[in-house]
């Protein structure tokens, strides 16, 4: 596959990365299949099927060990939020992946590099990437090297996943009164914009907008779960 000077060279990723993958491995975990699609050759998807797998069990383990008192329902949730797209394309993030990836022409256009949900399978292809070309020992201290850091900031993903349900654990838990959320919606039918406020016994606490009621009222909980809990997602 030869390279696009609109994409930035995978060569020095193995000093971010800290593991070798080779480098024709590397270029397929970074494809997206749209440009798979446009020009030719193989797509991430299936290192990111694998990688997927990897990160799951990596992550089980390290949970199960580090948390020996912890319910079966607390580690489920606390793996979750760490393998969740929100945490994994805060890695990438961190790593500064976006402009690695290669993405057709309408990807581009729509800003794929720096959607959530592409950043977060790339992660997963690169792990996978590296399970074929270095083996499982390899693959689990990449994992490690990857999320490791995000162990101790695991509300944070939680919340972000699904914060109403945060906020309301949130509230019970401070003996505060339950949450209620008040919605209006402005703009054209095809084109609205909905403004959520959640409020504690008619105290606002959060607002946020989103393009639906559902993701107005998320938005609203996860700026209210922030400013009680003094966290930032």
């Amino acid at each position: 596959m030869s390279a696009n000077p609109a994409f930035r060279s995978p060569s020095h990723l193995d000093e971010v990365l800290e593991v070798s993958v080779p480098p024709s491995i590397l270029v397929t975990a970074l494809t997206h299949r749209s440009y798979a699609y446009e020009h030719g050759g193989e797509n991430y998807e299936r290192m990111e099927f694998l990688g997927d797998a990897l990160l799951q069990q990596v992550v089980t383990l390290e949970l199960f060990h580090r948390f020996p008192d912890m319910s079966e329902g607390d580690l489920a949730k606390r793996r979750a939020a760490l393998v969740s797209t929100v945490a994994l394309a805060e890695v990438a993030r961190r790593l500064d992946l976006g402009p690695y990836i290669r993405l057709g022409n309408g990807e581009i256009a729509t800003g794929g590099s720096a959607k959530a949900s592409i950043l977060a399978d790339v992660v997963e292809a690169i792990i996978g990437a590296t399970y074929l070309s270095r083996g499982q020992d390899a693959a689990s201290r990449l994992v490690m090297h990857l999320v490791g850091p995000l162990f101790d900031e695991v509300d944070r993903f939680g919340a972000s996943m699904d914060p109403k349900t945060a906020l309301q654990e949130h509230a019970d838990r401070a003996g505060m009164a339950k949450p209620s959320y008040s919605v209006t919606a402005d703009g054209p039918d095809h084109a609205r914009t909905f403004t959520a406020t959640v409020s504690f016994a008619g105290t606002p606490a959060g607002t946020g907008t989103g393009s639906s009621k559902k993701a107005a009222e998320a938005a609203a909980a996860l700026s209210a779960w922030e400013k009680i809990s003094g966290t930032t997602a």
